[in-house]
């Protein structure tokens, strides 16, 4: 009697791989349209925490240059970075903070780096 080697097919392999690549194929867009969104996300909230920093600066008396804002006397210790690459303008009393990041798509809004307000809340 003489025994069979169990193993699989190359057919079966070549099956596994391409449900695999199809796998891929669907996940991959998905997961480069979220990492942008979330990056889109974390900078929104950065600019928030930059703008709240301005206001709290000003109503202190304070300046609004970096050093005012950050640093273990400021208002926010360490400085924030868009996690996209982007670099942040505190800009003065009248104006929101903004980011350079310019990478982002028109239509879809979730990816915007900035705060996307009507109105500034330093306004009377």
């Amino acid at each position: 009697m003489k025994k069979m080697k169990m193993g699989f097919t190359l057919v079966e392999i070549m099956i596994v791989v391409a449900i695999i690549a199809i796998l891929a194929a669907v996940a991959i867009p998905n997961f480069i349209k979220y990492r942008r969104s979330s990056q889109a996300t974390a900078c929104v909230s950065n600019l928030k925490q930059i703008q709240a920093a301005k206001e709290q600066s000003l109503m202190a008396g304070k300046g609004l240059t970096e050093s005012d804002l950050y640093g273990t006397a400021g208002y926010i210790k360490v400085t924030p970075t868009c996690p996209a690459g982007g670099a942040y303008t505190i800009g003065d009393s009248t104006t929101d903070p903004s980011c350079n990041y310019s990478d982002t798509d028109a239509s879809d809004t979730s990816t915007w780096h900035s705060l996307n307000r009507g109105s500034t809340s330093t306004g009377g």
